[in-house]
């Protein structure tokens, strides 16, 4: 397959990503056969891809403990098991507070806590963080506010966004509306977005001309990480 194929005159390339299982060690029928090949697949692509796998009883473990994760997360922000926990931004020549980072975090009910490495990917791959993420900035807005009306004014408030987000079309409104139902000047919001946000220009540029006239603030995670320019951050 490394090979090209010649097709009009132009060379075409392809790949192959490619799971095996063996009967009958693996399975003993045809359905399950294909079912743990397809689950060795899989795992070839997470790994790179262009590359084959066979299956084995622990990958199959694996993929169990992921559907389980992601049944568990499904039903997480109905029941409430989200909670975000605040970091404090300090300016450094005097120390003073000058904002919080809003961080997700997970205690499913009567289990122990789940790394954001674990449900964050999950998140993504099932759409729900279009759910969570509105969630996170409703929920990070409504503390400011809170905290203003106690006495304990907090300058701003960052929040992660993902690429998912952008791709929603109605950010800029969902975000304006979130700001109007709490009161909050757009400054008080600081966006945090990834290097990579920026160079998908296609998805993000509509989104980002919009809060920028909304007049939030932005941060660039990983800056420098990857393929972007100073360009990109003019």
């Amino acid at each position: 397959m490394n090979q090209p194929f010649h097709l009009s005159g132009r060379d075409l390339f392809v790949s192959a990503s490619i799971g095996i299982a063996l009967y009958p060690g693996d399975a003993s029928d045809v359905h399950t056969l294909l079912k743990h090949a397809d689950t060795a697949m899989y795992r070839a692509k997470e790994q790179g891809r262009a590359a084959y796998r066979f299956f084995t009883s622990e990958l199959n473990q694996q993929v169990q403990e992921r559907l389980l994760l992601e049944t568990a997360v499904r039903h997480a922000l109905e029941r409430d098991e989200f909670a975000l926990h605040f970091q404090p931004q300090a300016q450094l020549d005097n120390g003073r507070i000058i904002g919080v980072e809003a961080l997700l975090r997970w205690q499913p009910t009567g289990g122990n806590p789940v790394s954001p490495a674990d449900f964050i990917p999950i998140l993504e791959d099932t759409g729900l963080i279009l759910a969570v993420g509105e969630w996170v900035l409703r929920e990070a807005c409504g503390w400011l506010n809170r905290w203003e009306q106690a006495g304990l004014p907090v300058p701003r408030v960052a929040v992660n966004l993902s690429a998912r987000q952008f791709q929603q079309g109605a950010l800029a409104q969902i975000i304006a509306d979130i700001l109007t139902a709490n009161g909050l000047a757009a400054e008080r919001l600081e966006l945090e977005i990834t290097e990579s946000i920026l160079v998908e220009q296609a998805i993000s540029a509509p989104a980002i001309t919009e809060l920028q006239a909304l007049g939030v603030r932005w941060a660039i995670d990983d800056f420098g990480t990857g393929y972007c320019s100073l360009s990109y951050l003019k």
